[in-house]
């Protein structure tokens, strides 16, 4: 991760609006900040999401809140629960969210 051109602030995440991302079932609630080639977002997972599609994205993820369920294609699967993180790399296996009762999380990539 090279971080350039990221000036020193705060965020107070409550004033960030968050966009719609359906699922296959359920939706997820993004709230995003975009520096130069890194985006850091808030998210949180309805109860009962699937995401509807599979993941090359590399990511640090931080469950904050709730329950998150990953799979990964080779079929592994991980559960995070609060102050669980994964980290992957770009490109290296596609991953899928899902929660059962929802889950908040704080995702950079």
């Amino acid at each position: 991760m090279d971080m350039k051109n990221i000036p020193f602030a705060t965020t107070d995440w409550t004033q960030v609006p968050a966009v719609e991302v359906k699922g296959e079932t359920g939706a997820g609630y993004w709230k995003t900040l975009e520096f130069d080639t890194i985006n850091v977002h808030m998210v949180e997972y309805s109860a009962g999401y699937l995401a509807d599609h599979w993941c090359d994205k590399g990511h640090i993820l931080l469950c904050i809140e709730g329950e998150l369920n990953t799979e990964l294609k080779d079929g592994r699967t991980f559960t995070l629960t609060t102050g669980m993180t994964y980290q992957v790399a770009d490109n290296t296996i596609a991953h899928r969210s899902s929660t059962k009762d929802g889950a908040k999380l704080f995702i950079v990539d």
